[in-house]
Formats: C-alpha cells, sequence, structure tokens
C-alpha cells in the first residue's frame, strides 16, 4: 500500500517556485498595485491635486499590502464574493 508520505519511481515532476507563489507588485497584487497607481496618477496629473494623489496611493497601496500578506489571493476572492452575494442572501 502506497501512503501520502512515499514516492513512485517515474511519476515526481519538479514544479517551479514561480509556479506556484502569485504575482506581487511592491508586495501587493500586480492588478491591483497597477490600478491603484492608475487612480492616483490620474487624481494627481489629471486634476492637479498632487497631495492627494500621493495620499491615495500611500494608502491604498498599503492596505493591498496588508491584506495580501493575509491572503495572496484575496483579490479573485473578494471578487467571486462581489459576484455570489446576492445569491448566498436568505
Amino acid at each position: 500500500m502506497i501512503g501520502a508520505g512515499q514516492h513512485i519511481e517515474g511519476f515526481e515532476a519538479p514544479v517551479h517556485r514561480s509556479l506556484a507563489e502569485p504575482i506581487l507588485l511592491g508586495g501587493a497584487p500586480r492588478a491591483i498595485a497597477i490600478l491603484n497607481g492608475t487612480l492616483a496618477a490620474a487624481l494627481g496629473l489629471g486634476l492637479q491635486q498632487w497631495v492627494a494623489g500621493i495620499a491615495l496611493w500611500a494608502f491604498g497601496h498599503t492596505a493591498a499590502v496588508m491584506a495580501a500578506k493575509r491572503d495572496p489571493d484575496f483579490a479573485p476572492v473578494l471578487m467571486r464574493h462581489l459576484k455570489q452575494r446576492g445569491q448566498l442572501s436568505c
């Protein structure tokens, strides 16, 4: 009987570390970091509110990094939650 701790010869494949880890940009998920930077740049450059743009970027990036430290896949889970919210109500 073959248990979970035993290896079968010929049925092993190395998995590169980059395939199993999430893609982070500065500690935040890449898509959220890009969206946050784009919104902050639009506020800072487009509306010429430099201080507000920097504050929005700093707050948004810090919140995304803290959430990614707790769960690196929080963004897809949040999107799924928002999409299915009405279906699960009583």
